[in-house]
């Protein structure tokens, strides 16, 4: 794994749940410590959930904002295209697979299948031990 890593909403919702393994928890706490980066689309996945009620969009906006949040600029939006067109991912994963590469970042999900196709990203899944 790299220095740096990118955290994709769903680990995000089993962090904020408390589900995260018991023996993967001290790394993913460290990493929200030092290394807590999220794509723009992260936010929005998370915020723009409709079942959240205004205390859990509180919890949210507080995690969030010790967040590093990296926007979709001119390098990832070219990137994600090309992810896009070569491996027809769905939009979102190739906006947080474009930012993880653009940025030299690992990427933290659970859902390891939705980016196995880039060969070149760096994946963690704290659910495998």
């Amino acid at each position: 794994m790299g220095t740096g890593f990118l955290i994709d909403t769903n680990i995000l919702i089993y962090h904020l749940a408390g589900d995260i393994p018991l023996d993967a928890k001290p790394e993913i706490r460290r990493i929200l410590t030092e290394s807590f980066n999220v794509s723009v689309i992260t936010e929005i996945e998370l915020l723009g959930w409709r079942k959240l009620n205004t205390e859990e969009i509180e919890k949210i906006k507080i995690v969030l904002s010790t967040a590093t949040v990296f926007y979709i600029d001119q390098e990832i939006k070219e990137k994600a295209i090309e992810i896009r067109r070569l491996l027809n991912l769905k939009l979102p994963d190739s906006v947080i697979a474009a930012t993880a590469l653009v940025n030299d970042l690992t990427l933290i999900t659970r859902n390891v299948k939705d980016f196995e196709k880039i060969e070149e990203l760096i994946v963690y899944n704290p659910f495998e031990s």
